[in-house]
């Protein structure tokens, strides 16, 4: 017997909502988005087909909605809609002059659909919203649409033309590149893709970027996706290094010690042991720790501690000049 639940209708009508989101949605997204087995998902289905929603449906491929099938937009509920306000600012603190210009412009179709109560609850906490952004510009001003022609090239398959500063060379290079993805770490957005100049993969940070263009050159490569290349990057070697650090001054080094490979801690006495496995000793690691020398003790390994003393020489040959 079908289970004519409220929540089985909230669940059809949401798979509905899905369905006209993409071109192609497979059972199994649809099983894991929900919770429920592929099972449940074939009787939705076939339910939604019963009450003439001309649904189509390729084994091994996914189900779609006829070409030209549309429901009327649908509302949205309070907490959805307060959902929009969260996003909106990020979006305007994180993302780019123009990808921001088109978000606000969807923003605006979103709110005209909602109910006139609902529209006054969002105004009423908009203001009381502030996302703020610690360190430098995320983006260069000079090229405020990288974001927006990074999209086009990863959803066309079309190459891209950058004016690229590196952080070590003086002079500004041309790369031809197919972005693989684009991703947000350490307080920074990157670009990763294959590099023509370099015949390899490379990532780019996207505030480096002096001016960039979209060609007409299609991939010449097949890219897998970009999860599995920075999974890649994490497999280079480390060195694993043991701090002794003071508990008064751990809790500040709460955000910034995953950047720097933290693993774990536990308590010694009065103090907290730290373990990282780093990939860079040699510089990053090794100048983050002069940062709180003061108040940390050096475990392990060898090569770190003799690093600092180097650093720690070279500072002080350079203040007696």
């Amino acid at each position: 017997m079908f289970d004519d639940s409220p929540k089985r209708f909230d669940r059809i009508v949401a798979l509905l909502i899905q369905l006209q989101s993409k071109r192609v949605v497979k059972a199994q997204e649809l099983a894991d988005r929900f919770e429920v087995s592929l099972r449940t998902i074939y009787r939705d289905i076939r339910s939604l087909e019963a009450s003439g929603v001309p649904i189509y449906g390729e084994p091994g491929v996914g189900y779609s909605l006829v070409e030209g099938y549309r429901l009327p937009p649908v509302m949205f509920t309070r907490e959805e809609a307060g959902s929009f306000i969260a996003a909106e600012k990020l979006m305007q603190t994180f993302i780019d002059k123009e990808l921001g210009a088109h978000y606000t412009s969807a923003m605006f179709k979103i709110k005209s659909v909602l109910r006139n109560s609902d529209k006054d609850w969002l105004s009423a906490i908009e203001s009381k919203v502030i996302v703020q952004r610690t360190g430098s510009k995320l983006f260069n001003d000079a090229v405020p649409e990288a974001m927006a022609v990074l999209f086009e090239s990863i959803a066309d398959k079309t190459q891209v033309k950058l004016q690229y500063q590196s952080f070590e060379a003086e002079e500004v290079s041309e790369r031809t590149i197919e972005p693989v993805g684009i991703f947000h770490d350490n307080n920074n957005w990157y670009v990763f893709g294959f590099c023509h100049l370099r015949k390899d993969y490379r990532q780019f940070r996207a505030d480096r970027i002096q001016g960039i263009k979209i060609t007409k050159f299609p991939f010449v490569k097949e890219h897998g996706a970009l999860e599995m290349y920075l999974n890649k990057e994490k497999e280079y070697p480390t060195t694993k290094v043991v701090l002794l650090v003071d508990k008064k001054i751990s809790k500040y080094l709460e955000n910034e010690k995953k950047y720097h490979g933290f693993i774990s801690q536990k308590n010694v006495e009065d103090k907290i042991e730290m373990t990282f496995l780093s990939r860079d000793v040699e510089n990053g690691f090794s100048r983050w720790v002069l940062m709180f020398m003061d108040f940390a003790v050096i475990v392990e390994p060898q090569r770190l501690k003799e690093r600092v003393l180097e650093l720690l020489e070279t500072y002080k040959t350079g203040l007696l000049k």
